[in-house]
């Protein structure tokens, strides 16, 4: 178990980040436009891959790593529409998808002070399209718990046990931030403080004074 102190001798916490929705802004009104500039209704990215069966089905199989990338694109394709090319799909859907420069700011300066960092996160998929890599925060963390990569996703309370174990510290010493409200009580049963990232400056302001670091934009 890692343990000691941060950089500037204060205690060494982890902070234990979800990836969309909390290192990007949210998805949501990106994929309305892009929906439509694909000929879709608005709604159709998020109705094919919450509400279809097949679509959730894709998804969920996506996530924990049964397919990859390549062959949800191929099968999403078809339930959005005959017209819709699957090429890249989930990178031409995501590629618009701003990052969260405060709360990226607030990472790196919650390491620089010295604490841990992990990246938990339910994939979408690393290949054609890496989104961590698109964004450029991959190397922001001390370690990756991808559901892809580990078979498991939240709110299996495994992949948050998981996460504690890899980042070394315990889970009382630990803050989980995640813009889904159902990925929170499993963390919080283990003893991590939990942020419910609903807007990015709240989310940040409250990081700020449990880290005791202050973000900072870089212009």
């Amino acid at each position: 178990m890692v343990c000691g102190s941060g950089a500037d001798g204060g205690e060494r916490l982890g902070l234990i980040l979800d990836f969309a929705g909390v290192l990007t802004a949210s998805p949501i009104e990106v994929h309305r436009t892009w929906c439509m500039s694909e000929g879709l209704e608005p709604g159709a990215w998020r109705a094919t891959l919450n509400d279809h069966p097949e679509g959730h089905r894709l998804y969920a199989a996506l996530e924990i790593g049964e397919i990859g990338q390549a062959e949800w694109n191929e099968g999403t394709a078809i339930l959005l529409g005959e017209h819709v090319d699957p090429v890249n799909l989930m990178g031409r859907a995501w590629a618009e998808v701003p990052p969260a420069r405060r709360m990226i700011a607030l990472a790196r300066a919650a390491r620089a002070a010295g604490h841990r960092l992990a990246l938990l996160s339910n994939s979408f998929g690393l290949d054609p399209f890496n989104p961590y890599e698109h964004v450029g925060i991959w190397d922001l963390f001390d370690v990756h718990v991808v559901s892809e990569l580990v078979g498991m996703a939240k709110p299996d309370p495994a992949v948050y046990r998981l996460a504690l174990e890899r980042i070394g510290l315990p889970a009382e010493r630990c803050v989980f931030v995640d813009d889904h409200e159902v990925n929170l009580p499993p963390a919080a049963e283990l003893g991590i403080t939990t942020v419910h990232a609903t807007d990015e400056d709240r989310a940040v302001a409250e990081l700020e004074a449990l880290l005791g670091v202050t973000a900072v934009l870089m212009v």
